[in-house]
C-alpha cells in the first residue's frame, strides 16, 4: 500500500463518520505531493496518519484548517519529522475495556492481567470503570464507558483483578503530566469526551499505578508473565497493537502467547490475525476482531464504542 492509499483508506474506513477534521485532513495528504515525499523519507512504519497529525496537535498546530496544517507541517517539519521518529501512536483508550467486559467477566476470576503494548496502562483497570450499555448500568464511579453491544447479554458483574502488568517498548507514566499531553494529543480533535474521559481514567490508574515493563512481547513476555500471583487466571491481551509488529515477530508472538497458561485476549484488525471465515462485518467501518485463545468472538470498534458478537 503507497502512503497515498494509507491514507485514502484512513478517511474512508476510520475517520469518516468519526472524525471530520482527520477526514478532510487525510484527503489533503493523500493527494498532496510535496506532503506525500515528505512522509516517504520516514520507515514505513512511522508515516500513520494519526502519528503525523498528533505530532502537529502535540506540537501546537491546526488540525481544522488544511491549508494551515499544510503550511505547519512543510514549514516545521524537521521538527515534525523528529518528533514522528521518536513518539509512536500509542492510544491508550480506556473505552476499549466496555468491548473486552464481556470476555473478562467471564473468566475464571480472580484475574491477573498482563497488556502487550499497554502504552500507560489504562486498559489494566475493567474492574474499576463503570459501564453503560444502552439502558443496563453496571458499576460505580467514572469514567463512565458506552458501548452498543448486540448478540449477548452485557455483563453482570465487573472482573476481579489481584494483579496487572503491562509490557511495552516504551511505556508511559500516567504521572506525568507530558506522558498524558501526549496521550490527549493522540486523540481525535472532536472527541472531547474521549479527552474528559483521559484525564479521568489516567487519575484511576495514577491512584493505583501498574507494573509497567519497558521490553519485546516476544523476548520479555515469559518474564513478566511468570510473575502472576499463583492462584488467580493469567489473561494476556493487547488491542491494536501488532499491526505495528512486522508479521516475522508478531508469528512468533502468537506461538509463544499460545504456551502460556491461562488465557489470551485479542482485539485486532481482522488482517493481522487471520481468522477463516469470519462473518461479514456490520458496515464499512473500520472493526476490530475479538478474540479468545484464538477463536474471534465479535466485531469491536476501535475505541470500544460498539461490540457486536457472532451468532
Amino acid at each position: 500500500m503507497t502512503t497515498a492509499e494509507r491514507y485514502v483508506e484512513f478517511a474512508t474506513r476510520e475517520a469518516h463518520g468519526v472524525s471530520p477534521a482527520y477526514e478532510r485532513l487525510a484527503h489533503v495528504v493523500a493527494h498532496d505531493d510535496e506532503l506525500l515525499a515528505l512522509l516517504d523519507t520516514l520507515p514505513p512504519a512511522k508515516r500513520q496518519p494519526q502519528l503525523l497529525f498528533g505530532v502537529v496537535r502535540w506540537r501546537g498546530g491546526p488540525v481544522d484548517d488544511p491549508t494551515g496544517f499544510r503550511a505547519h507541517t512543510v514549514t516545521h517539519w524537521p521538527a515534525v519529522r523528529a518528533a514522528m521518529l521518536t513518539r509512536a501512536v500509542q492510544t491508550n483508550e480506556a473505552g476499549r475495556c466496555a468491548a473486552l467486559l464481556p470476555v473478562l467477566a467471564a473468566l475464571p476470576q480472580p484475574l491477573a492481567l498482563l497488556e502487550v503494548g499497554a502504552s500507560a496502562g489504562l486498559c489494566l483497570y475493567p474492574d474499576r470503570y463503570a459501564y453503560r450499555y444502552g439502558e443496563h448500568l453496571l458499576g460505580p464511579g467514572e469514567p463512565v464507558l458506552d458501548c452498543l453491544l448486540t448478540g449477548t447479554s452485557p455483563p453482570v458483574t465487573r472482573p476481579e483483578v489481584v494483579w496487572r502488568a503491562g509490557l511495552d517498548l516504551n511505556p508511559l507514566d500516567v504521572t506525568d503530566p507530558a506522558d498524558v499531553d501526549w496521550l490527549d494529543a493522540l486523540i481525535w480533535p472532536e472527541h472531547r469526551h474521549r479527552r474528559a474521559r483521559l484525564r479521568t481514567a489516567a487519575a484511576v490508574a495514577a491512584a493505583d499505578p501498574p507494573e509497567l515493563v519497558r521490553g519485546d512481547l516476544v523476548d520479555d513476555l515469559p518474564e513478566l508473565a511468570a510473575r502472576a500471583p499463583a492462584g488467580a487466571t493469567l489473561v494476556v491481551l493487547h488491542t491494536s497493537v501488532l499491526y505495528q509488529v512486522p508479521p516475522p515477530r508478531r508469528a512468533a508472538f502468537v506461538e509463544l502467547v499460545r504456551t502460556l497458561p491461562g488465557h489470551w485476549v485479542a482485539a485486532e484488525a481482522a488482517e493481522v490475525l487471520a481468522h477463516p471465515r469470519l462473518p461479514a462485518p456490520p458496515d464499512g467501518a473500520l472493526y476490530n476482531v475479538l478474540g479468545l485463545d484464538g477463536t474471534p468472538l465479535a466485531w469491536i470498534r476501535s475505541h470500544g464504542q460498539e461490540a457486536h458478537w457472532f451468532g
